[in-house]
């Protein structure tokens, strides 16, 4: 699925590399699923639906969704390939019960100039959106080489995980722009201060 950006108010942040991974960095700085509204730009924003997929249907039911959603996988995918804990295995149930509905149906309609655009073949449901995360999720915990390359953020006092697709598997930040520009900012004014005194 493609990777997209919300717009403000929200500060969603898409730059994990799995959607799994951006529904966990909806936790920090604070909780930023704590409305419908910010929701829906969430599903936008992470390319689950195409823009003008109208989601005034959802509800706070899907919030209570999503977010329990979020927490097994906070859950899974913090803890170790080989955990053999009961929450582990519960949320792990839990990941694989939320995956079996069928995903949304996507379909292809030719605009008035001709040019093809995709859409989905009706109003997606709380469960056939929920089930897209699960899937992207129970492919990550299932494949070596991508469960791997998972990372969590180097960045001061920030937990969030993203996927490490980079050359020489060299990252260290969440995000360039926000973790990355930190440390540099910070690094800069060390480097200043130590050169005052």
């Amino acid at each position: 699925m493609a990777l997209g950006t919300a717009t403000a108010p929200y500060e969603l942040r898409f730059g994990a590399g799995r959607i799994c991974l951006d529904l966990l960095s909806t936790t920090h700085p604070e909780e930023l699923l704590d409305a419908v509204e910010p929701l829906r730009a969430w599903i936008v924003g992470s390319g689950l639906v195409p823009a003008a997929t109208p989601l005034a249907h959802a509800d706070a039911a899907w919030l209570v969704g999503f977010r329990e959603l979020r927490g097994q996988l906070g859950l899974l995918l913090r803890a170790g390939t080989t955990a053999q804990e009961r929450p582990y295995d519960l949320a792990l149930g839990r990941v694989n019960e939320l995956a079996r509905p069928a995903p949304p149906a996507p379909c292809v309609t030719r605009a008035d100039d001709g040019t093809l655009t995709r859409q989905l073949d009706g109003p997606p449901g709380c469960a056939a959106l929920l089930a897209a995360v699960a899937r992207d999720a129970l492919e990550l915990l299932t494949d070596p080489s991508a469960r791997a390359a998972v990372r969590e953020c180097e960045g001061d006092n920030c937990p969030l995980l993203y996927l490490d697709t980079s050359r020489g598997r060299r990252r260290r930040w969440c995000s360039s722009e926000v973790c990355g520009n930190r440390e540099r900012v910070a690094r800069h004014r060390r480097r200043a201060a130590l050169a005052r005194a």
